[in-house]
């Protein structure tokens, strides 16, 4: 059994991890200040032995004091608006540090940086993945990911807010697949960074009609403008994923929607 911290682990993410982590056997840590997540993600593990949430810790130093591992975890937003594709780990993004959506992409980017360094000047164990597009249960209602955006809509039997003209594109991970290929990158001895997403491409509009079909709703599109910034495709390359890790997403968009919805 080994003790694991896990920032964030009210959240979407967090949550399916440390959930995970528990039926493992592990002495889970949930560190979240609940802005975005929510107590009632954690509520049937907080009677358990092995589960304790605790207060924000600073991560990188407190690994440091005790010679611990520590993942970070990334984004594929640090690609920014990619003029490759798909996206390899060797990619240095096309980012804009000055747009609207330039203070998260470039705070993952500086929170890559200070792993690295801690890495090379402290020997800190630091291993870095960069998460792709993620969707599955526990999705908050207003969390601004498409999927549950659309999801929400489509049940109320709301328009389906469509920005652009839907040929956009991105991947859809479903969560247990990402947490699979977080739990490989835990056990490796593989530093990073490593892409963890699904390679399979849909537009903004196939994902669209995908949810309206499966939830038998009455929802129409509306399309609004692209938002400044907004990537028109985003697609991960896993092969490095696939060759150090032996990982493949398994379960697909269709099944993951239904298992969701």
């Amino acid at each position: 059994m080994k003790k694991i911290l896990v920032t964030g682990g009210a959240g979407f993410l967090g949550s399916h991890l440390c959930h995970e982590l528990v039926d493992q056997g592990h002495h889970v840590l949930c560190v979240d200040n609940y802005f975005t997540g929510s107590r009632t993600n954690i509520w049937n593990l907080l009677d358990r032995p092995n589960f304790d949430v605790i207060g924000t810790f600073n991560m990188l130093g407190l690994a440091k004091r005790t010679g611990a591992k520590i993942l970070q975890a990334s984004t594929s937003e640090i690609y920014g608006d990619p003029e490759q594709h798909p996206q390899t780990e060797t990619y240095w993004g096309h980012v804009n540090p000055m747009g609207p959506r330039s203070c998260y992409d470039e705070g993952k980017r500086a929170a890559e940086t200070l792993c690295y360094d801690y890495a090379r000047k402290h020997a800190v164990d630091s291993k870095i993945i960069r998460i792709f597009n993620t969707y599955g249960p526990r999705m908050a209602g207003d969390d601004g990911r498409v999927v549950s955006n659309f999801i929400v809509q489509a049940l109320s039997n709301k328009p389906l807010t469509m920005y652009g003209d839907g040929s956009q594109t991105r991947s859809f991970c479903y969560v247990a697949d990402l947490i699979r290929g977080m739990l490989a990158v835990m056990q490796s001895s593989e530093a990073g960074p490593i892409n963890l997403g699904n390679p399979k491409e849909f537009t903004m509009l196939e994902l669209a009609k995908k949810i309206i079909t499966k939830t038998n709703s009455q929802s129409e599109i509306i399309f609004e403008p692209l938002p400044v910034d907004d990537p028109r495709q985003r697609q991960p390359d896993i092969s490095k994923a696939n060759k150090i890790l032996n990982w493949n997403p398994l379960i697909q968009l269709d099944r993951g929607l239904d298992l969701t919805i």
